[in-house]
């Protein structure tokens, strides 16, 4: 949503990657015999984080885009500028 809003122009980074794999085991299986599969890779984001970047496009463009996908997040999540990058969060 965020991509398609600005229309491909800008460049945009995604700061955050999940890298931490999450198992699970078969339902109905007994316990033991190892740890289970790989079910899906998740990250922990700390308060303060940056989790998008972007460049190229007006800000008011950049803050609309950023909503859209700030919407699409199970945590709250605030835009920040480099004006004002220093402030407490």
């Amino acid at each position: 949503a965020m991509t398609r809003h600005v229309k491909r122009q800008a460049k945009t980074w995604i700061r955050v990657f999940p890298d931490k794999p999450l198992t699970k085991k078969p339902l109905e299986t007994r316990m033991g015999k190892g740890k289970g599969a790989v079910e899906k890779w998740v990250m922990n984001i700390k308060p303060g984080r940056i989790i998008y970047e972007m460049a190229g496009v007006s800000e008011e463009l950049a803050r609309e885009a950023l909503t859209l996908a700030m919407h699409k997040l199970p945590f709250k999540t605030k835009i920040v500028t480099r004006d004002n990058e220093n402030e407490i969060y």
